[in-house]
């Protein structure tokens, strides 16, 4: 009986955080000015970064015209030195891209096919990220980084805010965070302390009934040791250049 009573005294313990998140779910309606500024925070720490590495794991839903859902899931590793200076390489099991750009030329690279294309830009990484999806449906990982802490992220839009708790990513303790917008709810668990870095991204699509939902785990190195050579985008030997057409706006 008394191990009985400890073994269901542990699982109250366990289950603690999840009254928290139920408790906090009655208020989901309203935006907390407290967990805006906790983005706001985020995206000044964010800004206020000169150089560093990150690599995210992504795990998204498929869904079929039946309602089955497929699983799929994706790498990227970023190199970045502000303001204007990026290498992105990203895999999946189906193919494999790499983004250059050492603030004068950005290139766009497909291993596997040998292929390159090359623009000039000289604009700042939110610049280069906004461009490339709008002009020619190019999307860089982890867009978002970009774009906090700057008037991009359009935080006014937010049509409910709550502080969900903490929970643990890896060895770091995080405050977990829950927002709605649109048709759109997402959650990020942002470390707690003086380097309030995002760890966890979770997006569910609330526009489909099937609710599919994708999730990017971050892990970050703050103190990399890359050169600013790796930013130039050098052809191997045998690549060709093709051209990258914008893409045809409806």
């Amino acid at each position: 009986m008394k191990l009985r009573k400890l073994t269901l005294l542990l699982a109250l313990a366990l289950f603690v955080p999840g009254l928290h998140a139920q408790s906090a779910s009655s208020s989901s309606k309203t935006v907390d000015p407290a967990v805006v500024q906790a983005l706001k925070d985020m995206g000044t720490y964010l800004r206020s970064m000169k150089r560093y590495s990150v690599s995210t794991e992504l795990t998204g839903e498929r869904v079929l015209a039946d309602g089955q859902k497929l699983q799929h899931t994706a790498e990227a590793e970023l190199d970045v030195a502000s303001p204007n200076m990026l290498r992105a390489r990203m895999f999946t099991p189906q193919s494999q891209r790499e983004i250059y750009y050492d603030g004068k030329m950005a290139t766009l690279y497909a291993p596997q096919q040998k292929s390159y294309s090359s623009l000039e830009f000289n604009e700042p990484l939110g610049g280069l990220v906004s461009k490339l999806e709008e002009r020619y449906g190019v999307e860089i990982p982890l867009y978002d980084l970009f774009t906090w802490g700057t008037p991009s992220a359009a935080l006014d839009k937010l049509e409910s805010a709550m502080n969900a708790g903490q929970g643990f990513i890896g060895d770091d303790l995080c405050d977990h965070y829950a927002f709605r917008q649109g048709t759109i709810d997402w959650q990020i668990w942002i470390t707690v302390g003086n380097k309030p870095l995002p760890r966890k991204l979770v997006i569910t699509n609330r526009g489909d009934e099937a609710r599919p939902q994708s999730v990017t785990l971050m892990d970050w190195e703050l103190q990399p040791s890359f050169k600013d050579a790796i930013f130039t985008f050098t052809p191997p030997k045998g690549s060709t250049t093709v051209e990258l057409r914008p893409v045809v706006q409806k």
